[in-house]
């Protein structure tokens, strides 16, 4: 089977599709035959994401969705509404996430917890909306892919609330796989360092502290990674391909934590 055929005929949910790594992983698995159900906080964005895919391959089947993953009851809404759209759903990627405004900047003792809410709300009160919604209605055999972070594996200074939310999500993953294994369903996490997209820019603001540790902050590779690149790994998670992976935390960060 052609990559343009692997998804062929499977429908596949994907939150944060307006942007970043998720809006990759739209165009990815609609270039491989995936039906797209998108969702974002972001309308007009996600709009132009489902026109962009359209205009580049007519025969894609998109729909969208305004989605803020922090309210329950329109993820489930949204969730269900596909599964009715399509008569199915295969696979998820939950890719929605924010970073905190004060990253790099203040540490646990200085933390704001108006912005440590909204940083546990949606990256992973979110998953966890997405994953209850998913689980009730997805097909035996399915899979999904949430997003963990490469500070979900680490420590890191002046980023408690992202940090915190992104080890989270890492033991949810692996609590979902345990649940939903003998059902067939597979759950991972990626753990990507920032991409050069979008979100990846927000954290330039950093301390002189931060801007000073040149060693840490570059990975093996002497690059950022793209989107693309990540995306391509959602892609096998999602895939027959991984057919035996599940429960698994992966880093995707051109060896800036090895």
């Amino acid at each position: 089977m052609s990559f343009s055929e692997q998804f062929s005929g499977k429908v596949v949910a994907i939150t944060g599709a307006a942007s970043g790594i998720g809006l990759a992983t739209a165009h990815l698995l609609a270039e491989r035959g995936a039906k797209l159900s998108l969702a974002d906080i972001q309308e007009e964005a996600l709009k132009q994401v489902a026109s962009d895919i359209k205009a580049k391959l007519p025969e894609a089947e998109v729909i969208t969705f305004t989605v803020d993953v922090r309210n329950f009851d329109r993820v489930e809404s949204w969730t269900r509404e596909t599964v009715n759209h399509f008569g199915k759903l295969d696979g998820a990627a939950n890719m929605a996430g924010v970073l905190p405004k004060s990253i790099g900047l203040k540490g646990i003792d200085e933390q704001d917890f108006d912005e440590w809410n909204h940083v546990i709300g949606v990256n992973l009160t979110g998953i966890m909306h997405c994953l209850k919604a998913q689980l009730a209605v997805i097909k035996n055999t399915g899979a999904i892919v949430n997003a963990s972070s490469i500070a979900g594996l680490i420590g890191r200074v002046n980023n408690a609330s992202y940090v915190s939310s992104k080890h989270a999500v890492a033991g949810l993953t692996k609590s979902a796989a345990k649940e939903s294994g003998s059902r067939g369903i597979r759950v991972n996490a990626i753990c990507p360092r920032l991409t050069d997209s979008r979100s990846g820019k927000i954290i330039t603001p950093m301390s002189d502290a931060s801007k000073n540790m040149k060693i840490d902050n570059e990975p093996a590779m002497k690059r950022p990674g793209q989107p693309r690149e990540v995306a391509t790994v959602i892609a096998f998670l999602l895939s027959e391909e991984s057919s035996y992976v599940t429960g698994a935390c992966i880093g995707i960060d051109g060896g800036w934590n090895c």
